[in-house]
């Protein structure tokens, strides 16, 4: 007999109908809320749906994910109710005519998964009250630690293909339940942060709400991040500009220097040699 969500009283489960009652309105970009027990990836259920023809507004949450995947294929995974587990899909594609939302062009969509970061590193600053910022392109460092990833996901779909959004938050882990990192920073939670919130349902609303606030925003301004303050507030928040850095390319290749900027397009500018090279994927870490 499968253990009772209650018997952890510090990891309550989440409430599918006051999340629903909280989330999906007539005028709201959320259109459904699929709670799931388990599931092996969020992200793969929301591309799933995303084949199957799903429209956009989907929100996959899972109490426990068990095969979970950051970039690179890297796992992530936590205990039942310890952190939040979700995946939205997206389709900024498609005309919303209702909304005013042109098509967003293909070349904005690398701002998706920056502004996924900036929605959480609003909702974890505004509810658990610690200072967080942003390691680019996609983890919330609290102490230099981290405490989120980020993965974003394209599903091929004509000339408009969907997004799916990934977002894993450590709430409630404690010190001997903390993934391994393999580059090189450490884990931490809300909790052993000393987070004045560990609530994960008025956690899982708040991203959600801040998530949809700054995608109409985006949309309206057709994609363009410097229009709707979104490239202003992803500078306010990130932790890796103004640090030397170290670039490991998706090539193999590596590189050194000064993380400097944010570019128009997403990409990180790192000054080395009297040369900005603009970086579009690769994994960074902070040398100082």
């Amino acid at each position: 007999m499968p253990a009772s969500p209650y018997s952890d009283l510090d990891r309550p489960p989440l409430n599918p109908r006051n999340l629903e009652r909280a989330l999906i309105t007539a005028d709201g970009l959320w259109t459904r809320l699929d709670l799931r027990r388990e599931t092996a990836s969020t992200n793969a259920d929301a591309a799933a749906a995303a084949r199957a023809g799903e429209p956009e507004g989907l929100v996959v949450v899972a109490e426990r994910q068990t095969a979970g995947r950051g970039r690179l294929g890297r796992a992530w995974s936590s205990p039942p109710r310890a952190g939040l587990a979700t995946s939205v899909l997206l389709r900024p594609g498609v005309a919303v005519p209702e909304r005013g939302w042109p098509p967003a062009p293909l070349t904005g969509y690398g701002w998706l998964p920056l502004l996924a970061g900036v929605a959480l590193v609003e909702a974890v600053v505004r509810l658990a009250e610690l200072p967080a910022g942003l390691k680019w392109p996609n983890d919330l460092l609290i102490g230099g630690a981290k405490c989120a990833g980020i993965l974003a996901e394209a599903v091929p779909d004509g000339e408009a293909p969907a997004v799916v959004l990934g977002i894993g938050l450590n709430v409630t882990l404690r010190a001997d339940e903390l993934p391994e990192n393999p580059t090189g920073l450490p884990a931490t939670s809300l909790q052993l942060s000393g987070a004045a919130a560990t609530d994960r349902d008025p956690l899982l609303r708040a991203l959600l709400r801040a998530v949809a606030d700054w995608y109409g925003r985006w949309r309206e301004a057709g994609g363009d991040a410097q229009a709707c303050g979104l490239r202003e507030a992803y500078v306010q928040h990130c932790a890796t500009l103004g640090r030397e850095v170290r670039v490991l390319l998706p090539s193999g290749e590596g590189l050194t220097g000064l993380a400097t900027a944010v570019d128009a397009d997403g990409r990180l500018v790192v000054h080395t040699a009297g040369v900005d090279h603009p970086i579009a994927a690769g994994d960074i870490l902070h040398l100082r």
